[in-house]
C-alpha cells in the first residue's frame, strides 16, 4: 500500500465514489464530489502559490470547506498548519513568523489581522475567497514520499515558545490503517463528528478512520448533547473527550435505547476518571474504549476493541507501537510495574520540531525511542497507566506524589465532580499538594481531607482544597493545570 496521504484517499475516493463521505447541516457530500471539489481547490491554491513543501496556516471554524482545504493541501504536496481558534494576535504572529506559511486562510473579517501578522509577505484569504469561481480544472496530485512533511502542529510545553511537530505522511498513513484495524471500522460505520478539526484527535484520528475505510461523518458545529443523542439511531461511533461523556450523562435523554445502534465509544485527549466510566457502562451498557496518544505520535495506545476495557487504563500499545518506561535522567529501562517515563518508537513518531534540531534531538533517546514527558507504568497484563506529566510530578519534602493518585480518590467522591491535584511553592515542603474540585452538591473541604487521610500517606494528602464552580479547561477539554499553578503560586506566602 502507498505510503502517501494522497495516494490511500484517492483510493478510498475510487472505491466508494458513490457513497456519502460527510453530511452536515442537512446536506451530504459523496465520495467522489468530495474528490472533485478538493481537486478543484488545489488549482486555486497553486494559483496562490501554493507547492509542494510550503505552508498553508488554517484559522478556520469548523466546515466541510475547512475539511476540503486540508483534502486540497494534501494534494499540492504542501503542510498543512491548523490553528486553535482560540489563539489571540501574539499567538498568530509567532506561528506566522515562524512557519513562514505562503498562505493563510481565516476567518471572515480576520483579513487585517492576518495582513498585519503576515508582514506583506503572505497571501491571505477567507474561505468564501477561495471557494469564489473555482477553476474548473483539477490540478493534478503532486507526488509525496513517506517521508515528506504532511503536516505541522504546534503544541505548547509548560515552558518555552509552542513546537512546531512535523508529521509525516507515513506516520499518519500507518496510524490511520492500524486504527481502523484495532477499532473495526468499515464502510458501514456512521462516525458523530463533534470534535474540533485543527487537532490530532479531530482532523487524524477521525477524519483518517472514517475516509481510509470508506465510511460516513455527520459533521456537527461542536458538541450539544441532544444533537448527539438524536444522531445515535442513525450512527455508530463516537469520539470525544471526557467532557463529552459527562455532558451525556448528564442529559436525561441518553438511555440504553437511545445507544442502542451504537457499537463504540472512544476517549481521549484527557484522562476519562473511574467514576465516569463506570456511570456510562451503567447508563447505556457501552463501555468507553479509552486511548493515549499525543501531538508529536497519534495514537500509542489503546483499550482492546475485544476484552477488558480497564476504567483508568488506556490499554496496551498498538501493534506497531514500540513503548517502554525509563528512568528519566538516566534513561534506564525499569521494571514491570515501575513508574517511570513513557518513552515510544515506531512508524507513528513525529520526525522532529520546526526548525528546532536541538529541541528534536534532546527529545529523543539516542536508539530512536521518544521521550513523551508522559509518567506511567505497565501492569501485568500489558496494559498502561498514566500517572502524570513529568513536569506535573509534585515533590513534597522531598517525596513523590503523582497527581493521578490522588485524582482518582478525589473523583470517586459522590461529592466531586472532577478534581485536579497541583503543586504549588512552599516555605517547608518545597512543593505542597494541592486539591483544585468542582463540587458536585454539598462539599465540606475539611471532611474531605481527613477522610483521605484513611487512604493516601499524610504527604500525599492535600494542604489545601480550592473549590470552583467550574475548572478551568482548553478546547479539547483538557484542564489547565499550568494555569492552575500560576493562579495560586502564592497561595502559602506568609
Amino acid at each position: 500500500m502507498a505510503g502517501d496521504l494522497h495516494s490511500r484517499f484517492a483510493a478510498s475516493f475510487a472505491r466508494y465514489a458513490e457513497r456519502t463521505l460527510v453530511e452536515a447541516a442537512g446536506r451530504a457530500w459523496s465520495y467522489a464530489e468530495i474528490e472533485v471539489l478538493s481537486a478543484r481547490l488545489a488549482s486555486r491554491l497553486g494559483e496562490l502559490g501554493v507547492v509542494p513543501g510550503e505552508r498553508v496556516l488554517v484559522q478556520t471554524d469548523k466546515s466541510v470547506e475547512t475539511l476540503l482545504l486540508y483534502f486540497a493541501v494534501v494534494r499540492t504536496g504542501a503542510i498543512y498548519l491548523p490553528l486553535n481558534v482560540d489563539y489571540t494576535e501574539a499567538e498568530l504572529e509567532y506561528f506566522a513568523s515562524d512557519a513562514t506559511p505562503v498562505l493563510a486562510v481565516c476567518r471572515e473579517g480576520d483579513e487585517p489581522l492576518f495582513e498585519r501578522i503576515g508582514k506583506g509577505r503572505v497571501a491571505v484569504r477567507t474561505l468564501a475567497a477561495l471557494f469564489a469561481n473555482l477553476p474548473e480544472a483539477q490540478a493534478p496530485p503532486a507526488p509525496r514520499q513517506p517521508q515528506d512533511i504532511a503536516a505541522i502542529l504546534y503544541t505548547s510545553g509548560t515552558t518555552g515558545k509552542p513546537k512546531g511537530a512535523m508529521l509525516t505522511q507515513r506516520n499518519l498513513v500507518a496510524n490511520g490503517e492500524t486504527l481502523i484495524e484495532l477499532w473495526r471500522f468499515t464502510s458501514e460505520d456512521r462516525l458523530i463528528h463533534a470534535l474540533p478539526i485543527f487537532h490530532v484527535h479531530g482532523l487524524f484520528v477521525a477524519v483518517h478512520c472514517v475516509l481510509l475505510s470508506g465510511a460516513s461523518m455527520v459533521f456537527l458545529e461542536k458538541f450539544e448533547s441532544g444533537a448527539v443523542i438524536e444522531l445515535m439511531a442513525r450512527s455508530t461511533v463516537l469520539m470525544g473527550v471526557p467532557t463529552f461523556y459527562i455532558r451525556l450523562l448528564a442529559d436525561l435523554r441518553f438511555t440504553r435505547k437511545a445507544a442502542a445502534n451504537m457499537r463504540l465509544f472512544v476517549s481521549g485527549s484527557a484522562p476519562l476518571s473511574a467514576d465516569i466510566h463506570r456511570a456510562f457502562e451503567a447508563r447505556c451498557g457501552h463501555r468507553v474504549l479509552e486511548r493515549y496518544g499525543m501531538t508529536e505520535t497519534g495514537m500509542l495506545t489503546s483499550n482492546p476493541y475485544d476484552g477488558e476495557r480497564r476504567a483508568g487504563y488506556v490499554g496496551p500499545p498498538l501493534p506497531d507501537v514500540e513503548l517502554r518506561i525509563a528512568e528519566f535522567e538516566t534513561g534506564v529501562v525499569l521494571a514491570q510495574g515501575e513508574v517511570g517515563i513513557v518513552e515510544v518508537r515506531g512508524p507513528n513518531i513525529f520526525a522532529g520540531y520546526w526548525q528546532m534540531p536541538e529541541k528534536t534531538a534532546a527529545e529523543f533517546r539516542p536508539d530512536g525511542f521518544f521521550i513523551t514527558g508522559d509518567m506511567g507504568f505497565i501492569d501485568t497484563d500489558g496494559s498502561v497507566q498514566l500517572v502524570g506529566r513529568e513536569k506535573d510530578l509534585i515533590i513534597s519534602g522531598g517525596l513523590n506524589v503523582y497527581p493521578a493518585e490522588v485524582e482518582a480518590l478525589l473523583d470517586d467522591r459522590a461529592d466531586v465532580a472532577e478534581a485536579a491535584v497541583i503543586g504549588v511553592p512552599h516555605p517547608d515542603f518545597g512543593e505542597a499538594v494541592v486539591a483544585v474540585v468542582q463540587p458536585a452538591g454539598r462539599f465540606d473541604a475539611d471532611m474531605v481531607r481527613e477522610e483521605m487521610r484513611r487512604d493516601l500517606a499524610a504527604f500525599k494528602v492535600p494542604k489545601r482544597i480550592i473549590v470552583l464552580d467550574e475548572l478551568p479547561r482548553n478546547t479539547m477539554g483538557k484542564i489547565q493545570k499550568k494555569l492552575l499553578r500560576e493562579q495560586y503560586a502564592n497561595l502559602f506566602e506568609a
